[in-house]
């Protein structure tokens, strides 16, 4: 059996995940000089309001926590990322260096936040399907498809709402309204898309070492030029997520191990896997995925 490991999105986040990494100093200290300015400060309050230091933050935590794992001998044999995951889960994979995604996803986000500075953003809906939400969209989109029965749209504001009371009406459980502030995966991201797909013929990608598993399309990309084609345009196009998680079950992933922060990705994984577990690392710490992974490889 194989071991996969995950790296979250936006909404994960909370004030002070870059303090106390495992080896941090080392990364955050290249980030700051990629960056010109103190990357220790990403992780403020204030700073997470802002759609960039939210993405470099999720990047540079993900791959912190992944490198600890690996120093110890633990290695994976997929690597997936929900939306700005997909960046750590390229570095980790060894396809992206970690200069070149610092600077990518400094653009990324800026060029996200600037198409969309205010109005819109992300909904999660839970407890209705995808053929029982696409009939109620309206003006929104739909951007994610976690689960069977867990959906997030995106859109304006008012869009969203609309959608989120007819969700309601027609018997969904949930509509919460997400800390993200721009309007990911979907048609109104297109043109940010096309830019950073421009800055990505800049960079040389490599070959993974890891299996990586694309969280839009569900399918493991080898190709260094496929794999930066998916990373600027999964900005634009909708999460598969659910999907990615069957075919991860379907290569025998016997334990997805959740880099942090947050937990949310191993709750919808674990619903995908026919076997096996899903553990979020904040909770379960490195000495439980240590030993997990263990028992799994012992099964191969």
């Amino acid at each position: 059996m194989k071991v996969l490991f995950t790296f979250p999105g936006q909404g994960a986040q909370h004030p002070g995940m870059l303090q106390n990494l495992p080896q941090g100093d080392s990364l955050l200290e290249q980030a700051s000089d990629i960056l010109g300015e103190d990357a220790r400060r990403l992780d403020s309050a204030a700073a997470l309001q802002h759609t960039r230091a939210v993405q470099l933050s999720l990047l540079i935590c993900g791959v912190a926590w992944a490198q600890q794992l690996m120093a110890r001998q633990l290695t994976p044999d997929f690597v997936s990322g929900l939306s700005i995951g997909a960046f750590p889960a390229a570095v980790v994979a060894g396809a992206l260096t970690f200069s070149d995604a610092v600077k990518l996803v400094a653009l990324r986000g800026e060029l996200m936040e600037q198409a969309y500075p205010q109005g819109y953003g992300l909904t999660a809906i839970t407890g209705l399907t995808q053929s029982q939400l696409e009939p109620l969209l309206g003006s929104s989109w739909l951007a994610n498809i976690n689960a069977e029965q867990q959906m997030v749209i995106a859109g304006s504001d008012a869009a969203m709402a609309a959608t989120a009371q007819r969700a309601l009406a027609a018997g969904a459980q949930k509509a919460q309204r997400l800390a993200v502030s721009v309007p990911s995966h979907c048609a109104l991201l297109q043109a940010p898309a096309e830019k950073l797909a421009e800055a990505f013929t800049t960079v040389k990608l490599q070959r993974p070492r890891y299996a990586w598993l694309s969280g839009s399309s569900g399918r493991v990309l080898w190709q260094p030029e496929r794999i930066a084609q998916d990373l600027a345009f999964n900005m634009a196009h909708t999460v598969c997520w659910h999907e990615a998680m069957v075919a991860a079950s379907e290569r025998d992933v016997g334990l997805a191990i959740e880099m942090p922060p947050g937990a949310v990705l191993s709750g919808l994984t674990r619903q995908a896997l026919t076997h096996g577990e899903a553990i979020a690392l904040e909770q379960s710490g490195s000495e439980l995925a240590l030993k997990l992974a263990q028992r799994v490889r012992a099964l191969r």
